[in-house]
């Protein structure tokens, strides 16, 4: 129970984090361009494989706190953050067929699945 504690505080940051960047971005250049989402996958994808290299390579990150910042603060900032991570450990395993599936399969099934939202919803409302 201890864990998920850390993981929902966690997330509950990260969130927050997400949040005043992308209001800050939008104040700063307007609706042109999602600055906001762009700055919170980058920033996310980085500190995960920084996070998880350090925590997995040494012993300065507890596994809890480990847990914590990548499920709980990265999970919160960005989900895009774990995707890029888990393709990322294909091309280290140079398992160049997953590394593919999986780009594949999560660009095209989102936007497939955004398609069928979309649809659904209007289906639903009429409109």
């Amino acid at each position: 129970m201890n864990r998920f504690l850390w993981i929902c505080l966690g997330g509950g940051i990260g969130t927050g984090a997400r949040y005043l960047l992308s209001g800050w971005l939008l104040a700063a250049f307007g609706t042109a361009f999602p600055y906001g989402t762009l700055a919170v996958n980058l920033i996310g994808s980085f500190l995960l494989g920084a996070i998880m290299h350090v925590a997995l390579t040494t012993n300065w990150i507890a596994p809890v706190l480990r847990v914590a910042l990548t499920t709980g603060v990265m999970g919160g900032f960005t989900t895009y953050s774990t995707f890029n991570y888990e393709t990322l450990q294909y091309v280290r395993e140079e398992a160049w067929g997953l590394v593919a599936c999986n780009l594949g399969a999560t660009v095209v099934g989102c936007l497939a699945a955004g398609v069928a939202g979309l649809a659904l919803a209007r289906w639903w409302l009429g409109a």
